[in-house]
């Protein structure tokens, strides 16, 4: 049986970098894909928390926050985020869960915004964690998840290779991590090479608050890992009262599909 990756470690790393240009840019991201200036007066549900970048930056926008997390670490990152940005804050609840509990997460309430960055492909249980995301939403509310893209055999590939890294000592974890970014670097190169115009118009306008390295560490160690085509999303989604709003993809490639769902007034499913 395959290891799981350390996510609240890599997080507890990534906070060494975090400053304020980072949590303006993760602010930026909010409001660009839920199309708005303030969450004033909103309640807020950052499934799968991490290094809690998110949950600061819907906080700072003027939302109530929730966080959960079921990596410990995680929780621990989310709470130091909370110490250093926000210590005063009586709207900002941090706590442990599980996106696979349905039980928790019904307990929970429902929220205008459900957030959930990247998280619910690493449960084990993908279609499950999906599933229970829909009750948390309330009614007129939206939903902001990002989910990797099934790129058929070369996601197979990849999931063996995090299996791997996830089995490995840590000389071998670091030269796969040196190899991965050797191959995305040399795959740009020869992108921009190719097609510069193209390529300078595909690159995303700003980026998350994120730190490149970490990401690439959180790609090749990232398991469990399930995978979806945007399509089999919208489905979903679709068929449980839920309209598309927002749709960002990664082109096919590598990478997460972003979506924005709003669900309907009529509860659903």
């Amino acid at each position: 049986m395959s290891k799981s990756f350390s996510f609240g470690a890599n997080w507890q790393h990534f906070l060494s970098v975090l400053d304020s240009e980072r949590i303006r840019e993760a602010e930026n991201s909010l409001k660009e894909m839920l199309e708005i200036e303030s969450l004033k007066g909103r309640r807020f549900l950052d499934i799968g928390s991490g290094s809690g970048l998110f949950s600061l930056a819907a906080h700072r926008l003027g939302a109530e926050v929730v966080s959960f997390d079921y990596d410990p670490a995680s929780v621990a990152c989310t709470e130091e985020v909370k110490r250093r940005y926000a210590s005063e804050s009586i709207n900002w609840r941090i706590e442990r869960g599980s996106a696979l509990d349905k039980e928790y997460v019904q307990a929970l309430g429902q929220f205008d915004i459900v957030y959930s960055w990247g998280v619910l492909h690493h449960t084990g249980d993908m279609w499950r964690a999906i599933e229970n995301s829909v009750m948390a939403v309330a009614p007129g509310g939206h939903l902001f998840i990002a989910i990797y893209n099934n790129q058929g055999r070369a996601s197979r590939i990849w999931t063996h290779i995090k299996q791997l890294y996830n089995a490995s000592p840590r000389p071998v974890k670091w030269l796969l991590v040196l190899a991965a970014g050797a191959y995305f670097e040399l795959r740009s190169l020869a992108a921009r090479l190719a097609a510069p115009r193209r390529y300078k118009r595909a690159q995303p306008k700003r980026g998350r608050g994120m730190a490149k390295w970490y990401d690439l560490v959180d790609w090749v160690g990232g398991y469990p890992f399930e995978v979806a085509k945007p399509e089999e999303i919208f489905d979903f989604y679709r068929k449980h009262g839920f309209t598309l709003c927002r749709l960002r993809t990664c082109a096919g490639g590598i990478g997460c599909n972003e979506f924005v769902f709003k669900r309907s007034l009529q509860k659903d499913g």
